[in-house]
């Protein structure tokens, strides 16, 4: 993964790619219903789109407001997956978002993922919930502001 490349994509013309990603990881892997996984969202959030010759991961990043992001439909393709692609889009993301002066992420980490995300400093908050009928908890980081 020498030549991979993680850039905020341009939208509309590499959305195909990301839907692509995101359908075969979340509906054809994992069952999510599309009408959960496409939720008219997309429009109005930032995405990151990781390139090695092909769109190999994506992540979304929605502002909720002017203090938070969060970090959502992060999904790296089967062929690729255990080479640190996941952590490099989301240390990618992180930076996007602490570059917007944002003081803290808040991701619906899948449960049998968190350990990704608490070596990125995340920190469990409540209790695990189902989302899409797969088990999730709620993280959140916050950024240190030193401006």
């Amino acid at each position: 993964m020498s030549n991979l490349v993680i850039k905020i994509a341009e939208l509309p013309e590499e959305f195909t790619a990301i839907k692509a990603i995101r359908k075969s990881v979340f509906q054809d892997e994992q069952g999510v219903d599309p009408a959960l996984e496409f939720d008219g969202k997309d429009e109005i959030s930032d995405h990151l789109i990781a390139v090695n010759v092909q769109a190999v991961a994506t992540a979304r990043i929605r502002y909720l407001d002017d203090k938070t992001a969060k970090v959502e439909r992060l999904a790296v393709l089967s062929t690729v997956r255990g080479k640190g692609i996941g952590k490099k889009i989301m240390e990618n993301a992180l930076q996007v978002i602490a570059n917007k002066n944002i003081s803290e992420v808040v991701i619906h980490a899948q449960e049998y993922v968190k350990d990704l995300y608490k070596k990125l400093h995340f920190v469990e908050e409540g209790e695990i919930f189902e989302e899409g009928s797969i088990p999730h908890v709620t993280m959140r980081k916050k950024f240190s502001q030193s401006k």
